[in-house]
C-alpha cells in the first residue's frame, strides 16, 4: 500500500516516527512523510495564503520519502496531493500519532484531524490517530494497532466519504478492553485569560482553564475512560438536515 503520513506535532515527533518505523518494517508499504517542520497543534484547518511554503527533504529508509514543511497540517496534505511533489498518489493518509487526545469537540481545533479531513476532501481514505494522554510516551501499541488494520486490509481503512478519528487509551496493549465505535462527545472549555506583563512591560494574555467532558456511555470520552480504543467516523458535511426541514416548513 502507498501511505502518506502527516501530523500536527512536527516531522520529528515521537508519535509520527514510531508509526513510520512500525509501518516500514519488512518493506511491505511505500511510505512518504509530509509533515510540519515543528509544532502546529490546535491550528484547525488553517492554510498558508500570504507567505511562501518552504520544504526540506529528509532521508528515510530505502525509497521512502520525507518532507518537512513550514506550514500547517492542511498545507502538508494539500501540497502532497496537489503539489506534484511525491512520486505517487497515496492510497491512504494517516495523521498522527498525536501526542494527546482528540476527543469530542476538540476535533474542530485539531490539526491532526484537519489533515485527515483534507485527505477526505481530496478523495483519499484518511485516518486520524491520537494517543489519549499527554504524558504517555509509549506509541508502539497505537502504531501496532494501525499496522494490523492496514495489513488485515480492514474495511475501516477504505472508506472515502469520511475519516476515522481513532483515540487509543494510554495503557499497555493487554490492558485494552477492545475497540468501540463511538460518537463524538462534548468537550467544554471553562477558559480564563490571565493578564500578564513581559519583562519589557508589554501586556499580553495567557489562556488557561479547565476542560470538562460529558460522560454519556456511547461517546469517545467514555470509551477512553473505560480502556477501549475509540473509533469515531467523521464526515465533512456539517449540514444540519433536521434544521433544514424545520426551515423549509417555516417558510410555507
Amino acid at each position: 500500500m502507498r501511505i502518506l503520513l502527516t501530523n500536527d506535532d512536527g516531522f520529528f515527533a515521537h508519535g509520527l516516527q514510531t508509526l513510520y518505523n512500525v509501518l516500514s518494517e519488512n518493506n511491505q508499504h511505500d511510505i512518504c512523510i509530509v509533515a510540519p517542520e515543528g509544532q502546529r497543534s490546535a491550528v484547525g484547518r488553517s492554510i498558508t495564503l500570504f507567505q511562501p511554503i518552504f520544504v526540506n527533504n529528509h532521508k528515510l529508509k530505502g525509497n521512502d520519502y520525507g518532507l518537512a514543511v513550514n506550514g500547517t497540517p492542511t498545507d502538508c496534505v494539500k501540497l502532497a496531493i496537489q503539489g506534484d511533489i511525491l512520486p505517487y498518489q497515496p492510497d491512504l493518509i494517516i495523521s498522527g500519532i498525536n501526542n494527546g487526545p482528540n476527543l469530542g469537540s476538540d476535533v474542530f481545533y485539531s490539526g491532526t484531524v484537519a489533515a485527515a479531513m483534507e485527505g477526505v476532501l481530496l478523495g483519499i481514505p484518511s485516518i486520524a490517530v491520537s494517543l489519549a494522554d499527554y504524558d504517555c510516551e509509549d506509541y508502539a501499541p497505537s502504531a501496532q494497532f494501525i499496522k494490523e488494520l492496514i495489513d488485515g486490509n480492514s474495511d475501516f481503512i477504505h472508506y472515502k466519504e469520511g475519516l476515522l478519528n481513532i483515540n487509543v487509551p494510554p495503557l499497555t496493549r493487554n490492558a485494552w478492553h477492545g475497540k468501540r465505535v463511538t460518537r463524538l462527545g462534548r468537550s467544554v472549555y471553562d477558559n480564563a485569560f490571565e493578564f500578564r506583563k513581559s519583562p519589557n512591560g508589554k501586556e499580553y494574555y495567557w489562556i488557561t482553564g479547565t476542560l470538562l467532558y460529558d460522560e454519556e456511555p456511547d461517546t469517545d470520552h467514555r470509551a477512553i475512560q473505560e480502556g477501549y480504543v475509540s473509533v469515531t467516523p467523521l464526515h465533512c458535511d456539517l449540514t444540519d438536515y433536521t434544521r433544514m426541514k424545520d426551515l423549509e416548513k417555516a417558510k410555507e
